[in-house]
């Protein structure tokens, strides 16, 4: 993948927020990393004509159409970007896959598990690749908080804190949308907390049995055009979990928690030490080890540098940090490792399945009042 002769045709549906993060990724790949072929922005697809031809010009697309199922059944599109809202990720990544297209699809797979099984079944007959959009365990601090554990830094590691807090639907004036309507899922639990599992699942695996509550802050919100309408899905859920080595987490999500704006803080606890993270600071993480004497013990701040790669690949200097949309372009170096059948870090439809599996086992959970196994 070093030559223009093998550069990836690409495809992009939906140019919102997150596609706006895949179009910066598709076009930085090849300057940030510089051992991929550039790749061919071919195709971009919004819901009308105007609105396309607008963001292809801006985002650099070579042409422009309303229509995604021309798009991912175009010949010269090799691999489609799907950013669209959750309820729609189904069609789109099966169709493309039975096109004989990669896939790069946004969190979550989908509001149902059965449509989620079917984009992995489609994935496994295609033979493409299919990953998912967890771009905070691309974050090289992440990957240096997995180095430390598996190293032993803080000894046997035994329990683990997750939270994520954000205040985007924090208003109660705010009107009624689609992450509001159950078409797009349980609320929090998939459309949020999915993140926060993804961190959990990459380092300690699959959940054995999960406990979840989940709440609403607001029971209905205004319509743009007057009146109300009742919230179908829950913003908040705290959510018990059990892994294997009888490791125990706790993961507690809220879509309306006024002043957090980016937080996913993890503390890691183990027999040696702890580990502690924040989102917002993503930039650093602290290590204490139980170690020396009890006077000089104490939390050491590590701050992101040439030291944990690929941040070298941004920045020569160690403190100047990277940001959201660089962990894209590393996700997006991944999953061109993943098609040329190198070893990647990535979530493909096959290990994002399993985190769906860990999400309705804590729907089933919160429906019943009881703990339930994860199968």
């Amino acid at each position: 993948m070093s030559t223009a002769s093998n550069a990836l045709g690409v495809g992009l549906i939906g140019t919102g927020y997150m596609g706006k993060c895949h179009a910066l990724a598709w076009n930085a790949v090849r300057s940030v990393f510089g051992d991929v072929a550039r790749p061919r922005l071919e195709l971009l697809c919004e819901v009308n004509e105007d609105l396309a031809r607008e963001r292809a010009s801006a985002f650099g697309f070579a042409r422009a159409t309303a229509d995604w199922r021309a798009l991912v059944e175009d010949p010269a599109v090799d691999v489609v970007s799907i950013t669209t809202p959750n309820q729609f990720h189904p069609e789109m990544a099966i169709a493309a896959l039975r096109a004989g297209k990669h896939v790069w699809c946004e969190k979550p797979m989908a509001p149902a598990f059965e449509d989620a099984q079917a984009m992995r079944e489609a994935a496994r007959k295609s033979g493409r690749i299919a990953i998912l959009g967890y771009n905070y365990i691309q974050n090289p601090v992440f990957r240096e908080i997995g180095r430390m554990i598996a190293d032993g830094a803080i000894g046997e590691p035994f329990q683990l804190r997750a939270e994520m807090d954000e205040d985007f639907m924090a208003d109660p004036a705010d009107p009624f949308s689609w992450k509001s309507a159950s078409s797009s899922g349980y609320g929090a639990l998939d459309d949020f907390a999915v993140h926060p599992l993804s961190l959990v699942h990459r380092l300690f695996g699959k959940a054995e049995r999960v406990f979840c509550d989940m709440a609403k802050p607001y029971p209905d919100r205004p319509l743009a055009d007057g009146g109300r309408r009742a919230v179908e899905t829950h913003d908040m859920a705290n959510i018990l979990l059990r892994f294997p080595g009888d490791v125990q987490a706790s993961l507690l999500v809220n879509r309306s928690a006024w002043g957090r704006k980016g937080r996913i803080a993890l503390q890691v606890f183990g027999s040696k030490g702890s580990i502690l993270y924040d989102q917002e600071r993503m930039n650093e993480v602290e290590l204490y080890r139980a170690e020396g004497p009890a006077g000089r013990q104490g939390h050491t701040r590590i701050l992101a540098g040439p030291a944990h790669p690929p941040y070298d690949r941004f920045i020569p200097a160690p403190g100047h940090g990277l940001g959201f949309n660089d962990l894209k372009v590393i996700e997006c170096r991944e999953l061109l490792r993943l098609v040329a059948g190198e070893p990647a870090i990535a979530v493909t439809f096959e290990q994002g399945l399993e985190i769906e599996r860990t999400v309705h086992a804590a729907a089933r959970s919160h429906e019943t009042g009881g703990w339930v196994a994860v199968e």
